[in-house]
This record gives C-alpha cells, structure tokens and sequence, in this order.
C-alpha cells in the first residue's frame, strides 16, 4: 500500500514538474516573441519602455494574460508606434485579442498572420500596410478589422475559410476586382464592410444566405448591376448601405421584407424608377436616404406608416407630385430634405405640428401656396430652406419667434407682405436671405438685434424708406440691399461693421454724400453703391482700403475730382465710375490703366494716355535745368557701366557651372543644379532616354520621360521642349532661378540641356505617382500629409523666394506623391499658364483675374490650391459630371457646406468609415472656400494657409 502511494506521488510531482516545465519554456518562448515584435518597431512616446525580461510580462504594458501565465492579449491601439510588423506578434500561442490599430505601421502583412488557432479578435485597422490580404484560415477568428489601410489586392476567396466570423472590415483600401462568392460561408457574420474600396461587378446574390447579418455597408465602390433581391432574405439586417456605386435599376420591392431595418442608405447611384411601396411597410426605420438618384414619380402617402423615422432624404431625384400630407405626421421626424425635384402643390399646413423638426430643405422645386406656420412647433428648427419655389403670402409671424433659427434661405419666391420687428431679433441667426421677393415696408425703425449675423440679403423686394441701422451686428461680412426703394443717405454707422466684406446698395434712391466712415471697412472687399442719387466727392479714404477689389459707383451725381490715389492698391482690380459728374485728369494708377473706357464714360475726365477714347489732359511746362538734366545723364551712365560689369562677372560664374558638348545634332549646353547630375549624366545619357518606351507622358507642348544615367544608375525625370513654342532668353533666364530652389515639396530642377532651338529639363526622381492617381485611395490621415505639404511649397515659393515664385497651374497631375505620402509640386513652364501636362487648358484650377485678364499673381496660387483642396475633400474635380446644377466645383462645394448634407463629401475623406476627424474636414473645407473666394484679396495668403492647416490639424499631428 505504501509503495504504491509512493508511486503515485512520484507520478504527480513529475507531472507538476513537467507542466511547470512547459510553463516556463512556453513563458520564456512568449518573452522572446514580444521583445522581437518591440526590436521592429519605433516607440517614440515610450509605451513599450517596461518591455523586458525582468519584469513580469503579464505587467508589460498592454499585456493581459490568461491565468497569470500566458498572454491573451495585446492592446497597443492608437499609441504612436511605427515600424513594419514583426511575424512574431502572430505566433503566440495563447493570444485571443490583438488590437494594434490607429497606429503608423507600415509593410506587407505577415504570411503568419493567422498562425495562431486561439486568436479571435484582431484589430490591424488605420495604420499604412501595403500589399495583399494573406492567405490562410482561422475558424476561431471572430472579428477581422484591416480598414483604413492600402491594402491591394482581390478579396481572396479564402475568405470563405474563415467560418467563425461574425465582424469582417475590409473598408478603406485599394481591393479591386470583384466580391467572391464563397464569402456565403461566413454563416455566422453579423457585421460587413468592404466600403471604400475599388470593387467591380455586381454584388453577389450569395449575400442573401447570411441570415445572421445585420450590417452591410459596401458602399464607395464601383459597383454595378441591380441590387439583388435576395438581400430580402436579411431578416435581422438593421443597416443596408450601398452608396456611391454606379447601381442601376429599381430599387427591389423584397427589401420591403428587411423589417428590423433602421438604416438604408442607397444615395449616389444610378437607381430608376419609383420608391417600391414596400419600403414603407419598414415601420423601424430610423433614416432613409435614397438621394442623388434618378427616381421618379410621385412620394406615396404611405409614408405616413413610418413612425420612427428621423431623417427624410429623397432630394436630387425626378420626383413628381406633391409633399404628401403623411410626412406631417410622423412624430419623430427631424430632417426632411426634397430639394432639387419637381414637386408641385403646397407644404403640407401641419407640416411641424406634429414633428421634431430641425432641418427642413425643400427647395428648388414648384411648390405654391404659403409657408405653413407650425414648422417650429418644435421649438428647435434651425435650418429653414425654401428658395426657388413659387411660395406666396407673408411670412409666418410663427418663425418672428423662432429662437432656435438659424440659417434662413426663402428667396427667389413670390413672398409678400413685411417683415415683423421680432423678425429682426432673432438672436441664432447668421444667414437670412429673402431676396427676390415682393416684401415691402420699412425696417429702418426696427432694432437689428442678430449678434450672430454675417449674410443679410434683402436685395429686389420693395423696401421703403431709410437703411437700418446694425449696430448689434458686429460679425456681419456680407450685406445687399440693392434694388428695393431706399432713400435718405447712407448711415455713417456702416464705418463701425469692421467684419463687412461685401456691401452692395445698387439700384435704390440714395442720396447725400458718401461717407468717409466707409472707409475704416478695413476688410471690405466688394462696394457697389451704383445707379443711386449721391452727391459730392470720392472719399479719400477709399485710396487706402487695403482689400478692397471690386468698386462701383457708376450712375451717380458725384462730382468733382477723381482722387489721385485711388486705384493705386494692388487689391483694387474693377473699378466703374462711369455716369457722373467727375470732371479732371484719371489718375494713372494701376486700377484705371487696366479698365475698359466704359468704366470712366459720362464724364468730363481727360486721360487718354492712360485710356484710348478720353481727350488728352494739357500738360504744364516742365523747365529743368540743363545742370540737372546733365547730371541725370551721368548718373545713368555710371549705372549702366556698373550694371554692365556685375553682368560679365555672373556671366563667367555661370560659365563655370556649365558644360558644352556636341553630337549628330549639333552643340548642346548643359547647366548642372545638383553635384551627383553634374558627375553622372551626359548628353548621351539625355538623347538616348528620350525614346519611346521611356515616355511617362506625352503632351501639347511638352512630353515627359524617364532618364538614367550610364555611368552611376542615376535615375532622372526628362521634359522635352521640342513643341514649346518661344524659349527665349528670359524663358532659360528663369529655369536658372529655379534650379537654386531647395525645398522638400518642390520638385527639384536638377539640370537644364538646351540647344539652338530645342531644350530639355531635367527633374529628380521620384518614386511615387501623381495625386490625380492615387487621391481616391486615400483615408483623410494620409490626405492631411498631403495637404501640408502643399502648402509649405507654396508658403516656401511666395514668401521663401525673392522675387516670389509662381506654381501657374496647380491641379492633382502637377503634385508628386512617394511612397511616404510627401508630395512634390511640379511648377508650370513660364508661357504656358492654365495648361495642365496634356497641354489643355485646365480652366477648373483657374482664378477668374486670369481667366479674364491673364493676371497672374500669388492669390492666383491660392485659388487654385483651394480648388485642389475642393478635390481632396470630396473626390469632386472641376470636370466632374456630377456636380448638379451647379456650374463650377467650388459652387458646388460652398452650397454643399451651407446647405445640404454635409457628410456627402465628409464620407469621401472618411473613406466611409467612422473617425474623430470631422471637425478637421469641416474646418479644412472652409478655408477652401476662402481660397477660391472670387476677389483675390479676400483670399488669405500662401503663409494664412499654412498657418490655419497647422491650427486645424495641430491636434492629432506633428507639422513643422
């Protein structure tokens, strides 16, 4: 009995002894595997600095362990790390949980990815890895997170491997081909995004079999095809969104049957046909967007079955009909948005009564009759847009006392009546425009109380009596009373709106004197006080205005002298005075030696120096001395022996940066910028890269090719100016200058080879591609690099330069970016402005000075980089064939900011995913739209730019 005792207990200490063992082996084993995958990282907030073998590793930061021995898990999410990922972190073998997203990691993903069988949630997403999804299965795995990264690629039909999965995001990278139909295996899914993507074909039917799904967001894609009817069979989906594809077809009436559904999400296709009415049987859903489509016919009454609907988007479609009656009563609708249809009829009376209205956009469109006035029963409408409408009647006393209003747009109707005093102390308001009406009355003797204020527009309506007085309006920038029936004179109290940018009191009956108040507008940048009764002088306060750029004070009584100054600011770029009672000389200031003599006709001006078709002005006797016209003489020709001298002394300089050789096609002269160019390239290396295989573009007058050298394998960028028309002197003179410039985002001219009558440029070597061909790829993290560096060149080439240089034309093909998402700025020849690398005329980039004046200036830059700010906001281009009604995509962009739904272009940036990033892309979209204001002195300067970027991104980057 004792011996066998004995020998159980030798059994069971071995046994501890080995499983202690094991431990230990196994624990040494882990130790190793994470002090690997910490050696191919860079941990420059010091996370990881706990991270060694004398200290417990179930204590190391972000370390869980499962029955204190082994670890389960690794949560290093949003720390800062960079590096490529080490294989080792996926051969732990107890690790259930990694979650190593939001970070900066780069590289292809490990092979070993999913060597781990106990592995169930991994979280690679928001980081910069490249390459494919690796091959392999993991039936354990329940949750696969890789968006937000540039994978590439086909979604692997493996994938279908992967049995046990229930979260599957693949959104936010560069997957092409088509979704596989084998994902029909993941029976147990529930969440599925593969948004953000460059997806093809059609989306597979298969879908239908995932009885489990409650999330589809597959959208942002290039999808085609109709939707498939089986996504009917969905039973638990709650969220079906498909949005910007290219689907086509009706929109199938077996979604009818997804009666858990909250969410769907079907804008930005190419959808015909009517609303299914069994949409409506949907009595969950919570928002339904079926916007920017081609739809048509009439919105059913059956709305009205909805009761939990929030948000109505049906806008940019072919609607017919009328509002239905039903959508007033829905009690939890907040957003309700019809515009741009053709719906006809009257808004519904009790549309508000019964709803939590906040938002209610129901413009562009037919509708008659008058605004009802319960649409602020709520008590908390704050966007109220109903213009270009046939809306009559007067405007409800009910939204006088709207505290909660915000933004207000009824114009262009055929509203009457007048407005309320209450009207004018609504105190939320920042935007009101009623223009293009029928209101009358006076409003002078009413107190405008709109702290918040910047746009008033009560331009052609019938308004009597004198201008108001706003005092309490500190922050308004832009005002238009034009074409009412104003009289009395223009209050001096204007002087004190020291935000006013635009004031425009065309076409009334004002008179008196102009008042030099007007004058302390510092930021005023547009005044147009024309077609009036005015009297007196120009106010010589108006030489001095720093911004002010558009200026008419045509059709006056004005009389006197034309001041001598005015015009002599840089900002000031229009000017009309025509059709008074100015008499004297024009002054020969920039603003009048520019003008078009309409602009000074109906006058008694002389000048016709200055302007072709006013009378020459009598000169006065000039008696000069012969002594000082002697000594004038001397003078010059001191400067011009000294000038001569300086010319010969850089001319031999430069000639010892030069190098002559010569060929079959005669003697060619090279100019070398860069030392390793100088040592490596030869003629011979130039003309035997420009061939045909080696050609990276080809344009009108310029073509691109890929160069390198014989000698050291220096790789090289070629333009060959064969087809540019005029090189002359100045032309060779310039790109001289350009080869001094040395900055990080400017592509650097190395070298200059030119001939009698040919020339090449020689570019460094970039290894990247153009914006244009990888921006929609990009998640708003790798856009924001981006953006900076855009700026920092333009800051660099305005005010880092003396004299500055000018980008001519920037458009997503003239920026380089590599493989870390720093981008290169190509500058434009001289002589070829507006043309973009295929030689056209690239107008969308294009300021409206140069387009009518072929003025070329700094500010010029600044638009065309807000435009390109436009484009990586939104995907938006200025040839865009979507853009609406619009006629530019800066119209575009700036009614989008302010009146529809913001998160159309916000999504593109997102690349459809959640983030924290939207404040940043709201702010960025808005100093986009300063830079493409119309007035180039309105528009900040290259170093605003950069400085607003810095403040907007500061939070979430380290810029320089």
């Amino acid at each position: 009995m004792a011996s066998k005792i004995g020998t159980s207990f030798f059994i069971v200490a071995v046994l501890f002894l080995f499983s202690s063992f094991v431990i230990a082996t196994n624990g040494q084993e882990e130790i190793k595997l994470l002090l690997t995958f910490k050696a191919s990282l860079r941990d420059p907030f010091r996370f990881l600095s706990n991270w060694n073998a004398s200290n417990d590793i179930c204590n190391w930061y972000g370390i869980s362990c499962i029955n204190s021995s082994h670890v389960s898990e690794v949560e290093l999410s949003g720390k800062n790390i960079s590096g490529k990922l080490s294989s080792s972190l996926f051969l732990l073998p107890f690790v259930q949980n990694i979650n190593i997203s939001d970070n900066v990691l780069i590289g292809e993903l490990p092979k070993e990815m999913f060597s781990c069988l106990a592995l169930r949630h991994l979280n690679l997403s928001g980081n910069n890895f490249s390459g494919s999804l690796p091959y392999g299965s993991s039936p354990s795995l329940e949750t696969l997170d890789v968006s937000n990264n540039m994978l590439s690629g086909g979604v692997p039909s493996e994938i279908g491997l992967f049995s046990g999965l229930k979260i599957l995001d693949l959104g936010g990278n560069v997957l092409i081909g088509e979704i596989p139909g084998s994902i029909s295996n993941l029976q147990n899914l529930q969440f599925l995004t593969l948004a953000g993507n460059q997806l093809i074909g059609e989306i597979p039917p298969e879908l239908g079999q995932l009885k489990n799904l409650n999330w589809i967001y597959i959208g942002y894609n290039n999808l085609s095809g109709e939707i498939p009817k089986e996504l009917g069979y969905l039973a638990s989906l709650k969220h079906l969104d498909l949005v910007y594809n290219n689907l086509t077809g009706e929109i199938p009436s077996a979604l009818g049957n997804l009666t858990s559904l909250q969410y769907l999400f079907l804008y930005q296709n190419r959808l015909t046909g009517p609303i299914p009415r069994a949409i409506f049987n949907l009595t969950n859903l919570i928002s339904l967007d079926l916007s920017d489509n081609y739809l048509s016919g009439e919105i059913p009454e059956l709305v009205i079955q909805l009761k939990n609907l929030e948000i109505l988007h049906l806008f940019s479609n072919n609607f017919t009909g009328v509002i239905p009656r039903g959508v007033a009563s829905l009690p939890k609708l907040q957003v309700l948005q019809l515009w741009s249809n053709q719906l006809s009829g009257e808004i519904p009376e009790d549309l508000g009564k019964e709803n939590n209205l906040t938002a209610l956009d129901l413009s562009t469109n037919n509708l008659t009759g008058k605004i009802p006035g319960g649409l602020c029963t709520s008590g908390r409408l704050f966007k109220l847009i109903l213009f270009s409408n046939l809306l009559e009647g007067e405007v409800p006393k009910s939204l006088s006392y709207c505290k909660s209003l915000a933004r207000i747009r009824i114009q262009n109707n055929l509203i009457s009546g007048v407005l309320s005093p209450e009207f004018t102390k609504l105190p939320l308001v920042y935007f009101l425009d009623v223009s293009g009406n029928r209101i009358s009355g006076r409003i002078d003797k009413h107190k405008w109380e709109m702290p918040l204020l910047q746009m008033l527009n009560l331009a052609r309506n019938r308004f009597v009596g004198s201008l108001p007085e706003f005092n309490g309006s500190g922050k308004l920038e832009n005002l238009d009373l034009s074409e009412n029936n104003f009289t009395s004179s223009i209050p001096t109290s204007f002087g004190n709106l020291s935000e006013l940018m635009q004031l425009k009191l065309r076409g009334n009956q004002l008179s008196g004197f102009i008042p030099e108040e007007l004058s302390s507008c510092k930021k005023l940048v547009n005044l147009d006080l024309s077609e009036n009764q005015l009297t007196g002088q120009i106010p010589s306060g108006f030489c001095v205005m720093p911004v002010l750029g558009q200026f008419d004070l045509s059709y006056n009584n004005l009389s006197g002298e034309v001041p001598s100054n005015l015009g002599k600011t840089e900002s000031l770029v229009q000017i009309n005075i025509s059709h008074n009672n100015l008499h004297g000389s024009l002054p020969s200031t920039v603003a009048f030696i520019n003008i078009n003599a309409s602009s000074v006709a109906g006058n008694h001006l002389c000048g016709g120096d200055i302007i072709s078709g006013l009378p020459p002005c009598k000169e006065p006797r000039n008696h000069v001395s012969w002594f000082f016209v002697t000594s004038l003489v001397l003078v010059l020709a001191l400067l011009v022996f000294i000038l001569l001298i300086a010319f010969f002394i850089r001319k031999r300089s430069k000639a010892q940066s030069k190098k002559v050789d010569s060929d079959e096609h005669g003697v060619w002269q090279l100019q070398f910028f860069d030392s390793k160019a100088s040592k490596a390239v030869s003629i011979d290396d130039i003309l035997s890269s420009m061939r045909e295989e080696n050609i990276i573009s080809r344009g009108k007058y310029v073509t691109l090719y890929r160069g390198k050298s014989s000698v050291k394998e220096l790789h090289f960028v070629l333009k060959d100016l064969s087809d540019t028309p005029a090189l002359h002197s100045s032309f060779w003179t310039e790109m001289e200058e350009r080869g001094k410039l040395q900055h990080t985002n400017v592509l650097k001219l190395i070298g200059i080879c030119r001939s009698e009558k040919n020339g090449v440029l020689l570019y460094e070597f970039i290894d990247g591609k153009s914006l244009d061909d990888v921006l929609c790829d990009m998640s708003w993290q790798r856009r924001r690099n981006i953006v900076v560096g855009i700026a920092k060149a333009l800051r660099f080439l305005h005010f880092g330069c003396s004299p500055s240089v000018l980008v001519r034309m920037l458009s997503p093909d003239k920026v380089i970016v590599d493989r870390k998402d720093e981008p290169s700025v190509l500058l434009n020849l001289p002589g070829l402005v507006g043309r973009d690398s295929k030689g056209f005329f690239s107008s969308g980039y294009i300021a409206p000075e140069t387009r009518l004046r072929k003025e070329v200036t700094n500010k010029s830059d600044v638009y065309a980089f807000g435009v390109l700010l436009i484009q990586i906001l939104s995907g938006k281009g200025p040839a865009d064939a979507e853009l609406g009604v619009h006629d530019n995509v800066v119209d575009w962009a700036r009614y989008c900011y302010s009146d529809c739904r913001l998160d159309t272009w916000v999504d593109v940036a997102m690349k459809g995913h959640s983030s924290n990033y939207h404040n940043e892309i709201f702010e960025t979209m808005n100093l986009a739209l300063q830079c493409t204001g119309k007035d180039p002195v309105a528009r900040p300067s290259s170093n605003d730019v950069l400085k607003t970027l810095q403040s907007i991104l500061r939070p979430r980057s380290c810029i320089s």
